[in-house]
């Protein structure tokens, strides 16, 4: 292994541990010296590869915004196997990369009005809803999915997703549910 590739391997278990942490205890309740020693390294190594706790968070809140841009929606495909299939994915990623439901956890903290400004403002941007929207009103128009508000339906989507992920995240053990169940909610 070259010396570039063990430096990544050590940001990336700087950056899982933190994760980890964050979402366990918390990021005001998490200290620079607590992710150091858990990875393990000293906390002034720890400085070599982020100035600080919040470079930390915001590098953390950049990853977890790449996971809803993803909601790119084909045409060709109906609405309701599309959003079937895009769950499908989530989920077997998730059980294979397990950090993926503790950055499911992560975001809806750094969502909340308390948290460092920037990363908030950066976690806010990242918007899965606005497709979601566009394709429940195209679901609508070809009577796949129930009438409503097409807005407040993709944010019960999602909120469900989230909690999902979030049950996920807290019991190592659960079984990961059947996406029908979750797009049914939204089928006419």
């Amino acid at each position: 292994m070259t010396r570039k590739e063990q430096k990544e391997e050590r940001r990336q278990a700087i950056l899982m541990t933190a994760l980890t942490l964050f979402v366990e205890r918390g990021y005001y309740d998490t200290k620079i010296a607590d992710i150091a020693a858990a990875v393990p390294m000293s906390t002034g190594l720890l400085f070599h590869y982020f100035e600080s706790k919040e470079d930390l968070l915001l590098e953390l809140v950049k990853m977890g915004t790449q996971g809803p841009g993803s909601v790119a929606y084909d045409d060709k495909i109906p609405p309701d196997v599309y959003l079937t299939k895009f769950l499908d994915s989530i989920f077997s990623f998730a059980k294979e990369q397990p950090w993926v439901f503790n950055m499911f956890v992560f975001m809806g903290l750094v969502r909340r009005v308390g948290m460092p400004e920037e990363a908030r403002r950066l976690a806010l941007s990242a918007d899965a809803v606005t497709p979601t929207v566009k394709l429940i009103k195209k679901g609508q128009k070809d009577g796949i999915f129930r009438k409503g508000n097409a807005d407040t339906m993709a944010r019960c989507f999602w909120a469900s997703v989230q909690g999902i992920m979030e049950e996920m995240s807290a019991d190592k053990e659960m079984k990961t549910p059947d996406p029908e169940w979750i797009v049914s909610m939204l089928r006419a």
